[in-house]
């Protein structure tokens, strides 16, 4: 097999790999658990998960969605996870290739796997994400070619500003509450590792994607009820389609708007 398909393949199966360890990361940091200890284990009847059950995607399909000790029926998230952090981290490594952007992006993309899950489950973000990606982050920029601190550190400013403006003012308005602090701290993050330009374009995309889902919701939902529905993944959106379309969307936008030429 050439190597032109073995290492895409290498790396679609390792970002597979890691998405075992981000399901264990989903489950447990809202609880305030240890993601080292215990083991992996049946939430049920506390199996203790062998290796040959704990292959990604593969083990799912074996057992049939089920509990080997139990039976009780295996989430589905735990696959999807897997398979959606193995697209990921090939559609990187089609893009970068092995090199230490594709590395940073990936743990970056990874994050906001883990962010995405908990936020719709549980509408918070963990500190433990949001927090630490900031620094590392901006430790990265030091490292990466064709980022600088210094755009990291504006975007980390922009990020986490932009957001902290909006609370701010929709609170003085209406009373209320309108941005989770945990948006805030995400936003800042994803200045961190993608500097200040994405800024704009992650909160754009994402309230626009929002808007059009929620819409859509309120439409559709049979009873008038008031649905709470968390921001963090449609910023997580926003960055992953940053990073790959977001130069290019950027640009055809102003040639649209006629502020770009060539």
């Amino acid at each position: 097999m050439a190597p032109s398909v073995i290492y895409p393949l290498f790396a679609a199966v390792f970002g597979m790999v890691v998405g075992s360890f981000l399901n264990v990361c989903i489950c447990r940091l809202p609880k305030e658990e240890s993601i080292v200890s215990p083991p992996s284990h049946c939430p049920y009847c506390s199996y203790q998960i062998r290796w040959y059950d704990n292959i990604p995607l593969v083990s799912y399909l074996l057992l049939r969605g089920k509990c080997r000790g139990c039976g009780i029926h295996i989430s589905l998230q735990y696959p999807l996870v897997e398979l959606l952090n193995g697209i990921l981290a090939l559609l990187l490594f089609l893009r970068f290739g092995p090199t230490p952007v594709f590395a940073a992006l990936f743990l970056f993309c990874s994050a906001l796997v883990v962010v995405t899950f908990i936020d719709i489950e549980h509408q918070i973000i963990p500190d433990e994400i949001s927090l630490s990606g900031i620094v590392v982050g901006f430790i990265l920029s030091f490292f990466l070619q064709g980022h600088s601190w210094l755009n990291s550190l504006l975007g980390i400013l922009l990020g986490g500003g932009s957001l902290l403006l909006v609370a701010y003012f929709y609170h003085r308005l209406t009373g209320k509450d309108g941005m989770g602090g945990g948006d805030i701290k995400l936003l800042a993050m994803m200045g961190a590792f993608l500097g200040w330009k994405a800024v704009p374009f992650i909160v754009f995309s994402s309230s626009l994607i929002g808007s059009l889902i929620g819409v859509s919701i309120m439409l559709f939902q049979k009873k008038n009820t008031k649905l709470a529905i968390p921001f963090g993944p449609y910023l997580a959106f926003g960055a992953v389609l940053y990073i790959f379309y977001g130069k290019p969307l950027i640009r055809w936008y102003l040639g649209l708007s006629g502020f770009y030429q060539g």
